[in-house]
């Protein structure tokens, strides 16, 4: 652990604040001179995001967020903090100046980019991607829908913030949706808190939420794998991955897997509802991709 993590871990939260805000400042007013990402992990959420930033950041060129010390993953721009901006959005990269420099040290120009599970899911956000970083690069984590809604659900309730059981949070879930997509559509500033933490159900659907990006970006920039892939094996996603971006490859120094939840048995009959419900849904991402990825179907 770095000086700098240790001071900024036993400092006060106003400390931090402080901190943050200047840095913050400091990178808006250099907005002009910083890089836009070159690749975004787009999800999905509880598919090994976090894992896999964590992974990519330990590639000699990709860069890290700004500042370095926040360790921050995304700056949640595009689907939650769109109203601060372009030039608050660019204060989380690198200048072009540092980027420069690395590639005449290095021989290759690092990369920026971010990773947050919303965007794949948040209808809103390929638009806004695609109108200002339309060359960029999309990572897609897949995970089996069934365990994904489940670790959803756990996270939610480790957050404090979900008093229902698993089967009362599916049932309730239409309802906690109700006209919460037509607010969004309405009102593009509007967060639909239940739209991003209570979807357990509808997130795994991943077919319509793959289609909106692949209508409006060229499929060669897009690169969808399977979680699993990323559990099993670490450093055989992570060349995937960094192949994709067109990097060397690297070796990977630290393999842990980020934000693993352990959670109870599921309910044998609420597994098996949702399987029956995820099976023409799985069935229909295959064959549209052309590829399996060995959940039930």
């Amino acid at each position: 652990m770095s000086i700098t993590t240790r001071i900024k871990d036993r400092s006060p939260r106003w400390v931090k604040d402080i901190v943050n805000a200047t840095t913050r400042a400091y990178g808006v007013r250099t907005a002009g001179a910083r890089h836009l990402p070159d690749f975004l992990v787009i999800g999905t959420k509880r598919g090994g995001t976090t894992s896999l930033w964590n992974y990519l950041i330990q590639h000699p060129m990709i860069m890290p967020m700004f500042p370095e010390s926040r360790g921050l993953k995304s700056p949640y721009f595009f689907d939650i903090n769109y109203g601060k901006g372009i030039d608050w959005y660019r204060s989380h990269f690198a200048t072009e100046q540092q980027l420069d420099a690395m590639a005449r040290q290095l021989g290759t120009r690092p990369l920026t980019g971010e990773a947050c599970p919303y965007y794949m899911y948040c209808p809103p956000v390929a638009e806004r991607v695609r109108s200002l970083i339309p060359g960029v690069k999309l990572v897609v984590t897949l995970r089996d829908p069934v365990k994904r809604a489940y670790s959803h659900y756990w996270e939610r309730v480790g957050d404090g913030v979900e008093p229902l059981t698993f089967e009362e949070a599916l049932a309730a879930e239409p309802e906690r949706l109700a006209g919460e997509r037509e607010r969004m559509a309405a009102d593009p500033s509007y967060y639909s808190r239940a739209h991003d933490y209570y979807t357990y159900r509808d997130r795994g659907i991943y077919l319509p939420q793959i289609k909106r990006w692949m209508e409006i970006f060229p499929s060669e920039n897009i690169l969808i794998m399977p979680a699993e892939d990323l559990y099993k094996s670490p450093q055989l996603a992570f060349d995937r991955v960094v192949e994709f971006l067109g990097l060397p490859p690297s070796q990977l120094l630290v393999a842990e897997r980020h934000n693993y939840l352990p959670a109870p048995q599921m309910n044998p009959l609420t597994r098996e509802e949702l399987t029956e419900f995820y099976r023409p849904h799985n069935r229909d991402l295959f064959d549209s991709m052309g590829v399996d990825f060995g959940w039930e179907c």
